[in-house]
This record gives structure tokens, sequence and C-alpha cells, in this order.
């Protein structure tokens, strides 16, 4: 069995960065949760929480999840919040290696563009609680954390060393 290997953190803490390049060295999909859900529901994630809700956005994240738990051989980068869903998570790690890319939050926070990301727009203090809040849950999902990546291309090899050990042992 090929194992997904799913990639949690918070936004913009460079998941899709690191997806691309894993998928494009190991000849792979990569599916983002939240570019799927856009694509899908025809609209932008703003628009989905401004007429469903955080509730309604959830329940399409745990749809999507659930249908990736299913397929083999993806990258996965998930929304920051897909973990603090249990069911959603746990979907995803029945076939898959959950890696936490667990970036300085508050380097994070200013390196990131929060138009468009509807839960970023409470400031840098309510970035920082958010991310105090998901660390535990991040923590008890992931098999492997990096800490601090240095940069994007550290953070692919160093899961594209750690991937290939586990699946080769």
């Amino acid at each position: 069995m090929e194992k997904n290997i799913v990639l949690i953190g918070m936004m913009g803490c460079g998941k899709s960065t690191v997806g691309r390049l894993l998928a494009r060295r190991l000849g792979r999909e990569l599916v983002d949760t939240d570019a799927l859900i856009e694509r899908r529901q025809g609209r932008s994630i703003p628009a989905i929480f401004a007429s469903e809700g955080e509730e309604g956005f959830r329940a399409l994240e745990l749809e999507v999840c659930r249908e990736l738990s299913g397929r083999q051989g993806l990258v996965v980068a998930c929304g920051g919040g897909l973990p603090t869903q249990e069911k959603a998570i746990a979907a995803l790690k029945e076939n898959g290696l959950v890696f936490w890319l667990d970036r300085d939050p508050g380097e994070t926070y200013y390196g990131l563009d929060v138009s468009g990301r509807p839960l970023a727009q409470g400031g840098r203090e309510d970035f920082l609680a958010r991310y105090a809040l998901r660390a535990p849950i991040y923590h008890r999902w992931a098999d492997f954390i990096l800490v601090k990546p240095e940069s994007p291309e550290y953070a692919y090899s160093r899961i594209f060393t750690i991937y290939t050990e586990v699946c080769q042992s």
C-alpha cells in the first residue's frame, strides 16, 4: 500500500509549497483540501464561511477527507483547521503519514496574506492564540514533527527522507 503524505500546520506555514515539491519529486498528485472544496463548490472559502459558517465549511471538509482516505499515493495539504475536526484527520491518517510543519507562529503571521482567510482576520494576537489552541491537536495527530523548518526546501527534503525510510522498512 502506498501511503499518502498528509501535511498539517497553521495557515501560511508552507503546506502547499512543500506539498508541490513533494508531489513533483515523487510523481504524485497534490491535493490541497481547501482548493478542492473551492473547486467543487464553485466559490471561495470566505464565501462558504459567509453563507454557511464554519460549521458548514467543516462538513464539506469532512466529506473531502473521507473520500481522500480511500485513495493512495497522494500528497495532501490540509487546511489549517482540519485537524481540529477529529473525524476528518482520523480519516486521512488511516492511509497516511501525517507531518506537522511547526513553523514559528509569529514569523508565520508576519509572512501571511490574510485576505481570503476568514479565520485570520482577528490580528496577530488572535493568530497566536489560535496556534496555542491548535498546537496540542497537531501534536496528537502528527506521526512526525518538523520544528521550525528553515525553508520549504528543507521541509521537503526532511519529509522525503523520512517517508522513504519509513516506507522501505
